[in-house]
């Protein structure tokens, strides 16, 4: 696990999605995270028929795009990222175990406190999901 991931995002295991940062500028970036066979949700999304759960493919482009905003607007003390909008969800194909996730991430705009990104998540270069999202920083509730 990077160093810098954890660093920069609130996720912890076994809600963290990203594995590596492979690229990244002010505009986008690119991260990778490994499905293992023994993922807990495996356990339950269809046991004998196992494969990801769309929302958590998903989540893996939204922990990008948390990553992306760190990148951009500079880490606050107290604020973490969080989803305000998913708009044009497409599931183009189904994620197996020991699959390998490219996630890439693009910046959009920013209208006030909100920031708008779109992403998509490819195995073996073929897009498993795509997705246009919104997301805020918000004050950390203790």
């Amino acid at each position: 696990m990077d160093d810098d991931i954890l660093n920069t995002i609130p996720h912890r295991p076994p809600f963290l999605f990203v594995d590596e940062i492979v690229e990244q500028t002010a505009e986008r970036i690119h991260t990778r995270k490994t499905i293992n066979a023994d993922e807990p949700f495996f356990k339950g999304h269809y046991p004998d028929f196992p494969i990801m759960p769309g929302v958590l493919i998903c989540e893996c482009v939204f922990q990008a795009g948390a990553l992306l905003m760190a990148k951009k607007l500079g880490t606050e003390e107290g604020k973490v990222p969080v989803l305000t909008r998913i708009q044009n969800v497409k599931f183009k194909q189904p994620v197996y175990p020991d699959s390998v996730l490219d996630i890439h991430v693009e910046y959009g705009e920013s209208v006030g406190p909100a920031h708008y990104m779109k992403g998509k998540a490819e195995v073996n270069g073929k897009t498993a999901v795509s997705v246009e999202f919104t997301a805020m920083l918000m004050e950390e509730q203790r």
